[in-house]
């Protein structure tokens, strides 16, 4: 395998854009060698699902589109970034707040905790920001997903 591979779609910021996101997500991870039933597959599809979900909810109308890029480095590393152009970071809810949503960065940190990765928000040098999760990447990301 090559040492880095990378992969970026843009899409609008609308709702349908999601499943896209998803789905562009599962299927280039795919061509990358990790069939699309795997428990890595399941947590990547969740990620990027949330970080998406965010990107069309939470940028107000501000951001017109939102960028997925998506990395393999040395068979070892799997980095996930969406990137919108609403200078607003995630902000993190006390436990105490009772609502409907808001809780994607808590599943998303983790998610990427519970397989060795981590999250990091950065700005960039258009004023937006990008969310990455950062993934071990091992053979045994290969094993089949389990039904719960």
């Amino acid at each position: 395998m090559a040492d880095l591979l990378e992969a970026s779609v843009t899409l609008p910021s609308e709702p349908a854009s999601v499943s896209a996101a998803r789905s562009y997500a599962v299927d280039t991870l795919s061509e990358w060698g990790l069939p699309a039933q795997t428990e890595t597959a399941d947590t990547v599809r969740l990620i990027v699902s949330e970080l998406a979900t965010n990107a069309v909810q939470h940028t107000l109308g501000q951001s017109p589109t939102f960028t997925v890029d998506l990395a393999l480095e040395r068979d070892e590393l799997l980095r996930i970034g969406v990137t919108d152009s609403h200078p607003r970071f995630p902000k993190r809810l006390p436990a105490a707040v009772q609502q409907d949503n808001g809780r994607g960065m808590v599943i998303i940190r983790w998610l990427a905790a519970e397989c060795g990765g981590r999250l990091s928000v950065r700005a960039t040098r258009e004023g937006g920001k990008t969310v990455c999760i950062e993934l071990p990447w091992t053979p045994r990301d290969h094993r089949p997903a389990t039904a719960s």
